[in-house]
């Protein structure tokens, strides 16, 4: 009941932007730290893919890469603007998978209470 299709890649798909929501904060951390190369997650392509091959969306997960920006003087690619409309992106995307399932769950519990 709880491992369909549709909840199994929102489960996922809230790992993964929870995952990204770390990455940026560290990222926005260490804008001035020298040598720090930015953190990007990636993880819609795969869950695409598991999905439309019907494959279990459960089995992906989501892949963490440096960014391959240019550098600053000091070896810092964190590029400040960028990661703040990320972090918005991310937040409001979380928002309505967490809504998504939510809503999902409360099909199901009306659906169990019988009214």
């Amino acid at each position: 009941m709880f491992d369909d299709v549709s909840s199994a890649a929102m489960r996922v798909s809230l790992d993964g932007l929870a995952m990204r929501q770390r990455a940026i904060a560290d990222n926005i951390a260490n804008v001035e730290t020298p040598g720090y190369r930015a953190r990007k997650v990636k993880f819609e392509g795969a869950l695409a893919s598991a999905v439309s091959a019907g494959r279990s969306p459960i089995e992906v997960r989501p892949s963490v890469e440096q960014s391959l920006e240019p550098t600053r003087l000091n070896g810092n690619n964190v590029n400040l603007d960028q990661e703040t409309l990320s972090n918005v992106e991310t937040g409001l995307r979380y928002q309505l998978a967490l809504r998504a399932l939510d809503g999902r769950y409360n099909t199901l519990r009306t659906v169990i209470r019988g009214s």
